[in-house]
């Protein structure tokens, strides 16, 4: 495999100004955007900060470090990285088992799974995990999210468990003791948010809201003596202000990281399928193309370095990024200029965050739940093939009642399995039993006027491989060779449509071949292309089955084997 790095990592950032052509109104353009975004990210990242179990600030250190590391080593123009919804469950489960020394190290140890990745030039496979999966994880996120918010939502003065059926099975024993003004106001934030985007499409509602619900709570609370529960009330040590983030090495121990791959793999893996679906949607948008590759090296360097400054898994942001796009982002300066905006936050805006109501913060993530639910595509996939309904439902359930990791983990297994089948729903091995076959190697194309017809000659076989001969399909040739007619002197396997073979189905070749040697039968190979060829040479199956019983066409196999037969007789 090359790993030539040079080659594989080549961040857009320092491409850009490579080729010389960022000028000031591209700058001006990036900075105008760049603003907007980062003001969009400020109550998204607090939010989801508050919601994965760590506290703001963490969430906000996240989109500053992840946002500058993913627009400089990234491989999109565009992409915008930070904090988002889909790493809520994953995080809160990781910290409320290992707490926040094992998040540190499982987010650098997915950090480096990505970097690997990227070297190996893995982009392009995660681009064929089938939509369902996609949908089904995303979908069953979106509902976990919800269902975490509903405590402060409603005010509920509950412990709430972990785990979807006992979270509503603590809310239904306690739907007695909601809180009405923190619901009212988680409603009046949500239709703030929900209406404000049809006057303004620049700044966003959550923002508003967040504005809103701050300056409610501190107004009620001041001349109402109505109470609110606030991110201060929470974070009480936040009261005293913050200090700045300094690097902190992680302290690595074997039993710690051993239990830990299996979530490390599963942030990564999310990691990288968000961060590139994402990409792909700008690409759709721009015109331009992003380079999955670099984007993953960009990404796991992002995922290494946040941690060790206190933050959290990060990705790219659809949203976000969408919004930079919208209002006029041009290249990845625009993530740069986010990042400097919310360090600025975090400097000197950060201990008014202490006001923040909780149930303002609720309804920004039951809108990002809403929002990630992907219902109206949920709903049209439940009228696809049943395999893929299957896929959909499985991946969706294990997310929502079983745990994220594990759908993960069963949801690329799914990925494999329904590869595999559907290659082998386009694979076939057959015995072609008529009197005449079709002489041309590629029928589709012959002009059938041209298509010389030869007759398979008494004591020959044809064996027809379609397809790429591997370990879903090598098997067949055993169970085709099982009660055939006696009297067959020369078996010949026409692999004309034969693209590529693995080691099982040379493997089974070459079974097979042994198999009919000792019964008399000679084996003679047509139709095989120069790729296939090369993997019987690296085996030395070709030696085997002798080079001159080895034909690219099936008209010189069958005159060999008319030859062989005269021998015989």
């Amino acid at each position: 495999m090359n790993l030539n790095i040079g080659n594989t990592f080549r961040p857009k950032f320092f491409e850009l100004f490579r080729k010389g052509h960022y000028g000031t109104a591209a700058f001006a353009s990036d900075l105008a955007a760049g603003v907007i975004v980062g003001i969009i990210a400020l109550p998204l990242a607090i939010a989801f900060g508050i919601a994965s179990g760590v506290t703001p600030q963490q969430g906000l250190i996240t989109a500053i470090v992840a946002g500058l590391l993913v627009s400089v080593f990234g491989g999109s123009r565009y992409l915008i990285g930070g904090p988002t919804g889909a790493f809520i469950v994953i995080v809160a489960g990781i910290v409320s088992q290992y707490g926040m020394q094992g998040l540190i190290i499982a987010t650098i140890m997915a950090g480096v799974m990505l970097v690997v990745m990227g070297l190996c030039r893995m982009g392009a496979i995660f681009k064929f995990i089938p939509y369902p999966i996609v949908v089904g994880f995303t979908s069953g996120i979106a509902v976990t999210i919800f269902s975490t918010q509903v405590k402060d939502f409603l005010g509920l003065d509950v412990e709430v468990p972990s785990g979807f059926i006992p979270e509503w099975a603590c809310y239904i024993r306690n739907i007695g003791s909601i809180d009405f003004a923190e619901t009212a106001m988680s409603l009046c934030c949500l239709a703030v948010i929900v209406f404000w985007g049809k006057f303004n499409k620049k700044i966003p509602g959550s923002l508003i809201a967040l504005i809103f619900g701050t300056a409610a709570s501190i107004l009620l609370s001041r001349f109402a003596g109505v109470e609110f529960a606030t991110i201060g009330t929470k974070f009480p040590e936040l009261a005293g202000g913050l200090p700045l983030p300094r690097p902190v090495a992680p302290e690595f121990d074997y039993d710690t990281i051993r239990g830990l791959v299996s979530p490390a793999f599963t942030i990564a893996v999310l990691c990288a399928v968000e961060s590139l679906l994402a990409a792909m949607v700008a690409d759709g948008v721009t015109g331009h193309r992003h380079d999955s590759n670099t984007e993953l090296i960009g990404q796991g360097i992002a995922n290494i370095v946040t941690p060790m400054f206190g933050g959290i898994p990060a990705t790219g942001a659809l949203a976000r990024t969408m919004a930079s796009i919208n209002n006029g982002g041009k290249s990845p300066v625009t993530g740069i200029v986010h990042a400097v905006v919310l360090l600025l936050i975090y400097l000197f805006l950060m201990p008014y965050a202490v006001y923040i109501p909780l149930s303002c913060l609720a309804a920004i993530l039951v809108v990002v739940a809403y929002n990630m639910s992907e219902w109206r595509t949920f709903r049209y996939l439940l009228k696809a093939d049943r395999p893929d309904v299957a896929v959909l439902i499985i991946t969706f359930l294990l997310t929502v009642l079983v745990d994220l990791t594990v759908a993960i983990e069963v949801g690329v297994l799914l990925a494999v399995v329904l590869f595999v089948k559907r290659v082998m729903e386009t694979s076939s091995i057959e015995v072609l039993d008529e009197d005449r076959i079709a002489a041309t190697e590629n029928e589709e194309i012959a002009n059938p006027d041209d298509t010389e017809f030869l007759d398979i000659p008494k004591g020959v076989e044809v064996y027809e491989i379609s397809g790429p001969f591997f370990f879903g399909l090598a098997s067949r040739l055993e169970e085709l060779e099982e009660g055939r007619k006696t009297g067959v002197v020369v078996r010949i396997i026409r692999m004309r449509k034969v693209s590529f073979m693995d080691s099982t189905g040379i493997r089974n070749l070459r079974n097979f071949c042994q198999r009919t040697e000792k019964r008399g039968i000679r084996v003679i190979l047509s139709g095989v292309n120069p790729h296939v060829r090369a993997s019987l040479q690296k085996v030395g199956l070709d030696k085997e089955i002798g080079e001159d019983f080895i034909f690219p066409h099936i008209v010189p196999a069958l005159a060999k084997a008319k030859e062989y037969l005269s021998q015989d007789m």
